[in-house]
């Protein structure tokens, strides 16, 4: 939801004079407890229409608001998006609890939470230096293939890594914020231990070794940012672990200064349907570039390069800001828990008066999904769950397959917390965040048996719900 813009008319000396004093506190529209699938579908909706500011906040996590307070200073605004780090060295990691504070007051006051890991590799312990003993070590071949393999000491070790940032994620879902969670970042290119591995199983596998692993200890609150850099963007697709591994695909801008036409369209061809952004820039993004290129739903520049005039210009800098299609805190907010925008138990009423029904009240994995004559039975008595399910006969409204094609069709399958059972209201329609699209009752028939599908959302009257109070 956008909210009104208040005093963003502002000329540039008027903006000059308040960074003149203390550093501002923005007002701000505090955000409520969400979901990840709250926040993928405010992602989708405001795309083509509005981009959210972002500021990273590197070093040192005992100051996890460095960078975001220069960004205020000189725009006279707080960015819509605070970016953190579970960062590598001693220090920085001892001071993880501080990111993570801040994390939740962020949320709680108005912006998006990013969080990436520049991670250590699992040849070593759990701090490192940034050099090639570091993050920027070079694992073997064989290293990789016991990496990404099941059992082995290395996939272990792997594994052991990631729970080090359990106990904070968990931390930040308790306290009701979806975090843009961008793990194996940049990974089209070698610079990390982590890519610059092509295929099946290279730098995608280790990406959903990642969700798999995480999605296993109950971290329901990951919207999966997958992520490249701007170098051959040709060949991106041999980085994409699918579309069921992915919430939403982001762009790393640092061999140009800005994303060309072709990179743009390389992102949107990659995402298939899916919200795209601007993960790391060192030039914030021009007003006549996010009117070119209307799809980023967000941009994050990096730390210090806000202030880099070899990147950035202060009136380059508050002209976007000030722009109004860009989004600052106080002007957005996400909507809050409650999956599908209901909170009950029992039916989903659609098209004709009738209702959401499981086949045959069948319980096997893919039982049709159906429009019938509302009878009360449990096969049309479903739960609205606050992890942004929709549960009957024990099981998950079900996207088949991940598949974000028009036509395809939902099902009935195990509850697994992945991005095909995720659902959020929008309106009346009840939409499938990591496809986008919209559950529709097929050709607008309102015939018992009707298949349901997901289809690209219209606003016709077939893809119109009334969820359980």
């Amino acid at each position: 939801m956008r909210l009104p813009r208040l005093g963003r008319g502002l000329a540039v000396v008027a903006v000059l004079a308040a960074a003149l004093l203390a550093a501002p506190t923005a007002p701000a529209q505090a955000f409520p407890a969400s979901t990840r699938a709250a926040l993928v579908n405010y992602l989708q909706s405001i795309s083509g229409q509005y981009t959210i500011t972002g500021q990273h906040n590197r070093e040192p996590n005992s100051d996890p608001t460095k960078w975001t307070r220069v960004a205020q200073q000189l725009t006279g605004q707080t960015p819509g998006l605070w970016g953190g780090d579970f960062l590598f060295q001693a220090a920085d990691v001892a001071a993880r609890q501080t990111m993570v504070n801040e994390a939740i007051r962020q949320w709680q006051g108005g912006s998006l939470v990013a969080l990436t890991w520049h991670m250590c590799p699992p040849t070593v312990g759990s701090t490192c230096g940034w050099d090639s003993n570091g993050v920027l070590a070079h694992l073997s071949d064989s290293q990789w293939s016991q990496l990404v393999t099941d059992g082995t000491a290395l996939n272990t070790a792997y594994k052991n890594r990631l729970n080090e940032a359990v106990p904070y994620l968990r931390q930040l879902q308790n306290a009701g914020v979806p975090v843009l969670w961008r793990p194996i970042h940049e990974m089209n290119e070698g610079w990390s231990w982590w890519g610059g591995r092509p295929g099946a199983n290279g730098s995608r596998k280790l990406f959903q070794i990642t969700r798999d692993h995480y999605t296993a200890q109950g971290l329901t609150n990951l919207v999966w940012v997958w992520n490249v850099k701007d170098v051959n963007m040709g060949s991106i697709g041999d980085y994409w672990p699918g579309a069921s591994a992915v919430d939403l695909a982001t762009l790393d801008i640092w061999v140009k200064l800005a994303p060309s036409a072709s990179d743009y369209q390389a992102m949107l061809t990659v995402a298939g349907g899916k919200p795209i952004a601007l993960a790391e820039v060192g030039q914030v993004p021009s007003v006549a570039l996010l009117q070119a290129q209307p799809r980023w739903t967000y941009f994050m520049v990096w730390a210090e390069y806000l202030t880099d005039p070899a990147y950035n210009s202060n009136a380059a800098v508050q002209n976007t800001y000030l722009n109004s299609r860009v989004l600052v805190r106080g002007e957005f907010t996400v909507p809050g828990a409650g999956g599908g925008g209901g909170s009950g138990t029992g039916p989903v009423v659609g098209l004709a008066g009738k209702c959401l029904d499981v086949a045959a009240s069948g319980t096997a994995n893919g039982t049709k999904i159906q429009l019938y004559t509302c009878n009360g039975t449990g096969a049309q008595n479903w739960t609205v769950g606050a992890d942004g399910t929709l549960r009957a006969l024990g099981k998950c409204l079900d996207v088949a397959g991940g598949v974000n094609a028009d036509g395809t069709k939902v099902q009935l399958w195990d509850c697994v917390g992945n991005a095909n059972q995720q659902w959020s209201r929008n309106g009346q329609r009840l939409v499938n965040p990591a496809t986008g699209r919209c559950l529709d009752v097929t050709g607008q028939n309102s015939a018992d048996g009707t298949q349901i599908q997901i289809w690209t959302c219209n606003g016709q009257t077939n893809q119109n719900w009334t969820l359980p109070a």
